[in-house]
């Protein structure tokens, strides 16, 4: 394993945080703790032993400073998204759909951050990123870790039922005002085949414990009728009336034919849905990241001097691939990684230093952009009792422009995955 420190730099100048992430390979994971937790009222059983990679052993560290530049990053992009000029910038590329805005701020935003020497570096910016749930319940089941470093260690926040509610009520009332929110729909494509389902049931059960009656729904069992969204299940002979989506979907601009039903409601403004496409279209098409990590675009839409400051260092630089820059970015492919515009869960993404021209053909047929590589940091593990390096990202839950929750993903390979021994989600403790 790396113990490499920063230039001119011993490990005795090292953050407490840098030192735990390196020397620390205690397991904090209470697994028994864990499975009682998910497993609760019989919603999901043997999590564990069906996804044995989703979680990992131990705890990831971050400094107070580190937080705090996260915060600002964070901060910063919700400013330049304010701005008028922004705005209209990306919405004269994103589909119609996305021009309209129902006024809410979408739930569980996710903002993925590699550590560097020079601070938290923006990867990408999610909507519906997944894992909450799952990422509150993994806080609850740690062990004490190296009591012996005298550190004062502790999670960001540990209310996180109570924020979640207050949140999705929130995005209820920016919408409805004080009209009584009555049921929630989970909805997602094929919802019981997809990885994280067990948290749509931690959800559904969350939502139910405060008096909202919630159901998971596959798109196909949405029906559109007398300007009210239905759910109708199998065997049921009359459709349930939908207040809310919690918008699990992929095809982030609705446009697939399987999604005509909630598309049809939601522009008629039938149904409250977050995250929607105007979130989308705002945050996290990737072609965003080549106007928020430049300065010049920065300063041409009204940014301030502070933010342009904060955002042309946290998001490395990133340009959309094109028939021109196609030559350049070829030949320096090595220091580059490529991702589709509106791409998610690292699909279709690659490294440039891997890449095939099979694979280069296709991306110029596409729509990628090119983002300069930041090397992920590590975090010391124990794998079958040997100590080892799994790298890691740090990903902030944000809601509203703060951060609600923060996890970190293990893994070793090009990108995050949950096929890593010893890898998985892993919770975040600010040491100090």
């Amino acid at each position: 394993m790396s113990h490499d420190k920063p230039s001119g730099c011993n490990a005795d100048c090292a953050s407490p945080a840098e030192r735990l992430n390196h020397d620390c390979f205690c397991t904090t994971l209470n697994r028994e703790q864990l499975n009682h937790i998910l497993s609760a009222d019989d919603i999901n059983q043997d999590v564990l032993a069906t996804h044995p990679q989703l979680f990992s052993n131990t705890t990831v560290f971050i400094s107070p400073a580190q937080l705090q530049q996260m915060r600002d990053i964070i901060h910063a992009v919700e400013r330049v998204v304010s701005l008028p000029a922004y705005a209209q910038d990306v919405l004269a590329r994103a589909p119609a759909i996305a021009s309209y805005n129902p006024g809410t701020a979408g739930v569980f935003m996710g903002y993925d951050f590699h550590l560097s020497e020079q601070g938290p570096q923006i990867i990408e910016i999610n909507t519906n990123a997944g894992g909450a749930f799952l990422n509150a319940a993994l806080v609850s089941a740690q062990t004490e870790c190296c009591r012996a470093a005298g550190t004062l260690m502790s999670p960001l926040k540990t209310q996180f039922d109570h924020e979640f509610v207050a949140m999705f009520l929130r995005e209820w009332q920016l919408q409805r005002g004080d009209k009584p929110l009555t049921r929630i729909a989970i909805v997602d494509e094929n919802p019981t085949q997809q990885f994280l389902y067990p948290e749509f049931n931690m959800a559904q059960r969350l939502f139910e414990r405060n008096g909202i009656n919630a159901i998971i729904a596959d798109p196909s069992e949405l029906l559109f009728i007398n300007n009210e969204l239905q759910y109708q299940g199998q065997g049921q002979e009359k459709g349930e009336v939908i207040d809310l989506v919690y918008n699990r979907l992929t095809d982030f601009s609705l446009a697939g034919e399987s999604l005509a039903v909630l598309r049809k409601a939601y522009e008629a403004g039938s149904v409250v849905l977050t995250p929607n496409p105007h979130h989308y279209a705002l945050y996290a098409n990737k072609r965003n990241l080549v106007i928020l990590g430049n300065g010049e675009q920065l300063e041409k839409l009204g940014a301030s001097k502070k933010d342009i400051e904060i955002l042309t260092a946290a998001i490395p630089k990133t340009q959309a691939v094109t028939a021109a820059n196609a030559e350049n970015l070829w030949v320096t492919r090595k220091q580059l990684f490529f991702k589709p515009a509106s791409g998610f869960g690292s699909r279709a993404a690659y490294r440039g230093d891997k890449l095939t021209k099979r694979v280069w053909d296709e991306i110029l047929q596409g729509d990628y952009v090119a983002q300069q590589i930041v090397l992920p940091s590590e975090r010391g593990i124990l794998v079958d009792k040997e100590q080892t390096a799994l790298k890691m990202d740090i990903r902030a839950y944000v809601y509203n422009g703060e951060i609600q929750l923060l996890a970190a993903r293990l893994y070793q390979g090009q990108t995050t995955n949950f096929r890593t021994q010893g890898g998985g989600f892993a919770p975040v403790f600010v040491a100090q």
